[in-house]
């Protein structure tokens, strides 16, 4: 069943007509996996967008049940067959894809798959995702006709794919510029105002002379006026969307360390001993936003007099520490408490989606430790 069939050519056209209104690349793709397995009838296929980290920044699955694929584990790596679909244009089919020389190994828990048949998505003479299919339903291997409508499908996909994907970074784009915005307005008007109000406060508790208990109040509201200061400054930095540049994640922590120094009267230091420029999008911006909300609990919430950031490079991934000498906590015992507690869930789901870990220490009076270590192989 080729492309010649009256059939096929007409769920192509569907597919290409439905696809022109997607705006979301993940919906592109899924539309395209399930299109690629209903005609050719595979058992199986996955299609996957590489993330240039050795990764994939998505991969969808269609045939492998949801208790099967959480038992699988970890995304697979684009290394072996699904690494070389990435780097050549041309399509492969094999009769058992465990003859391939280049096929390494399956989790316990993968289905077997013995026939496959692999097409590059394209765009722009650039490889954006790789479409993978096995085991066809019929038996046996995949044909030149199911080869040809993949290749078909591909091609449709391709700008679809591009098109989702300039849509979403314009919609990103929109939204990074409007917190822009409104972290310069309430820099710009809601501080200068808490500013005004504390010194209008201050001036006012001097009038009071010896009224005592005016005087308390209005100390309390000139208390309350810095504290309202310090957390806007807090929430106006959050807001200012995160900006690598081209230096990696070592320039872009102090950056970020610079500009907190400036804002609280905490000692702050950074330190990457030996770490030249090196760029993992990923990763960095992942680690980054790890960073971010240690610091701001660092900040916020210890009293800590000095704060150590420490960005290290081991041989087998990065490191990041984050200490401070604050007044530390009771470390949450159940993951309910962990949810509620200082953003704790968010960093450890950060650092466990790259495949890496997390590690908390805190004593009462002892100060904090935030340490992540993630794999960069």
């Amino acid at each position: 069943m080729g492309t010649h069939d009256p059939g096929v050519l007409r769920r192509l056209l569907d597919l290409a007509l439905a696809l022109g209104g997607v705006r979301r690349t993940e919906a592109v793709l899924q539309t395209i996996l399930d299109a690629a397995r209903e005609l050719t009838g595979a058992r199986y296929a996955a299609v996957g967008v590489p993330d240039g980290e050795g990764g994939f920044a998505l991969f969808l699955t269609a045939g492998v049940d949801a208790q099967t694929w959480e038992a699988i584990g970890a995304l697979p790596r684009t290394h072996g067959i699904l690494g070389a679909m990435l780097t050549n244009p041309e399509p492969l089919r094999l009769a058992d894809i465990r003859t391939d020389p280049r096929f390494q190994w399956w989790p316990s828990a993968h289905p077997v798959m013995t026939a496959f048949l692999g097409v590059p998505i394209i765009a722009g003479g650039e490889i954006v995702a790789g479409l993978y299919l096995t085991d066809p339903a019929q038996g046996g291997e995949f044909t030149d006709a199911d080869q040809e409508v993949v290749e078909a499908l591909a091609a449709h996909a391709a700008l679809a794919v591009v098109n989702a994907q300039r849509h979403e970074r314009s919609r990103e784009l929109s939204i990074a510029e409007e917190r822009t915005r409104l972290a310069r307005d309430l820099h710009d008007s809601v501080t200068q105002t808490l500013f005004s109000l504390s010194l209008s406060a201050e001036t006012a508790a001097t009038l009071a002379g010896s009224d005592r208990r005016l005087g308390e109040e209005l100390d309390r509201v000139r208390t309350l006026a810095t504290t309202a200061k310090d957390e806007l400054r807090a929430l106006v930095d959050t807001l200012r969307p995160t900006d690598l540049g081209r230096d990696g994640l070592a320039a872009a922590l102090r950056r970020r360390v610079d500009l907190l120094r400036r804002v609280h009267d905490v000692d702050i230091r950074f330190s990457a001993p030996g770490v030249a420029v090196v760029r993992r999008p990923l990763v960095d911006a992942e680690l980054l936003k790890v960073a971010t909300e240690a610091l701001s609990n660092a900040l916020q919430h210890s009293g800590a007099g000095r704060v150590d950031v420490l960005l290290e490079y081991p041989d087998d991934g990065v490191r990041l520490t984050v200490r401070d000498d604050g007044r530390g906590f009771a470390l949450p015992r159940s993951s309910q408490q962990q949810s509620t507690r200082l953003g704790l869930t968010s960093m450890a789901e950060r650092v466990a989606a790259l495949g890496g870990t997390l590690e908390l220490e805190s004593t009462r009076g002892g100060g904090t430790v935030v340490l992540a270590e993630v794999p960069c192989v």
